[in-house]
């Protein structure tokens, strides 16, 4: 059994590769020798663009910062890179972009919206890829982006099934002390902070809004696994797979017994052609959060949006359905199902892997449910 699933494990792996060169070929059978070697290329090309910033000081943000986006070098504002040197002795490497605004807008602290990548990503193509900083830009609020060390994972996978990772410790209390500092160091408004990520990056952020939801506002979730259902790496792909069976209530039940847990707003985005994390994870995922927001879904049912694809004109899109479980007017819980859409962004920058120019834009989309939230409180009375 265990060199079966490892066996799938690698196999989705050489299906990402395919999804980089955006051919929509069927996954070819078996992991050769050279499918190996063109994962290892991957890896350490997509280093190089982070390498350097690890003998670097969060006290002495890069000035000319390496490996920079295109897309962020043409942007107004600032985009700089930087390593945070944590008490515990721990180091992560991040880039920040802070839009350039107006004295009038400067009077006033910005949100922040904090981007966590996939497996075999940089934050850089991360960037790239979402166009984040671009929507940043335009509507007024600061990007972080975290990156997992090489050293950590080869892949740059965050190690989001590790028990320790899950009970808040970790690589999510990592983040989440990092972000804390950004904020302070940059004046920014602590009571909109929101996070997203994509694959593992989308379970990492879920598991920090889930740790520490007085430090977030809102979450999003883009082809994100179950919470919580697999404690090894083995496990985290069959979860991957098939969902979290029995256990999916189980692994969040601390928080919805928790009577100081706050409702934690989640938007959730999905391909239903999805192959490497598949769709299951979605409905399974949606159940979780609507526990833990305790939305009875028999008598609060979601209001229902059918979106048709466009595949022509100016803004091509795939069909996507989005159901909303809300609060009062605001959306408490979004479920985004996106008809044909494979393992990727959506609306994104399809030069760069694990992107799909096709619409819905996933970014835009994001920021729109974000924007309706603030944390009322910091910390538990």
């Amino acid at each position: 059994m265990r060199r079966s699933l490892s066996s799938l494990f690698f196999k989705s792996l050489k299906r990402i590769g395919k999804v980089q060169q955006r051919q929509q070929k069927q996954l070819v059978k078996g992991l050769s020798a050279a499918a190996k070697k063109v994962l290892k290329s991957a890896a350490k090309s997509a280093s190089k663009s982070a390498a350097p910033a690890a003998k670097k000081s969060i006290s002495k943000p890069s000035a000319k910062p390496k490996a920079v986006p295109p897309a962020s070098a043409v942007l107004p504002g600032s985009w700089t890179r930087a390593v945070y040197a944590a008490p515990s002795g721990q180091r992560m490497t991040y880039w920040l972009y802070l839009p350039l605004r107006d004295p009038v807008q400067a009077l006033r602290p910005m949100p922040l919206v904090v981007m966590l990548h996939g497996c075999t990503q940089t934050a850089p193509e991360f960037a790239q890829g979402t166009r984040m900083n671009a929507l940043a830009q335009r509507k007024g609020f600061a990007v972080l982006y975290p990156q997992q060390l090489l050293t950590i994972d080869s892949h740059r996978c965050w190690q989001w099934y590790q028990r320790t990772t899950q009970h808040g410790g970790g690589e999510a209390a990592l983040v989440a002390d990092l972000l804390t500092q950004v904020v302070a160091r940059h004046a920014l408004d602590a009571s909109r902070v929101y996070l997203a990520g994509m694959s593992a990056g989308a379970a990492l952020a879920q598991t920090i809004a889930l740790r520490y939801p007085y430090r977030i506002a809102a979450v999003g979730m883009h082809s994100g696994p179950v919470f919580g259902t697999a404690d090894n790496r083995l496990g985290a792909f069959a979860a991957m797979q098939t969902g979290g069976g029995a256990a999916l209530a189980l692994a969040v039940q601390p928080m919805v017994n928790a009577p100081d847990f706050p409702r934690m707003p989640a938007m959730l985005l999905h391909g239903d052609a999805d192959k490497v994390v598949r769709v299951v994870n979605l409905l399974q995922a949606a159940q979780q959060w609507c526990l833990v927001n305790h939305i009875d879904a028999s008598s609060q049912p979601p209001v229902l949006l059918e979106v048709p694809a466009r595949p022509g004109g100016r803004s091509p899109r795939h069909g996507y359905q989005r159901m909303d479980y809300r609060q009062g007017r605001k959306p408490l819980v979004s479920v985004c199902r996106i008809a044909g859409l494979e393992h990727a962004w959506s609306g994104g920058d399809d030069s760069l892997r694990f992107n799909s120019k096709l619409g819905p834009d996933a970014s835009a989309l994001l920021w729109a449910f974000f924007a309706k939230h603030q944390r009322a409180r910091l910390a538990p009375r």
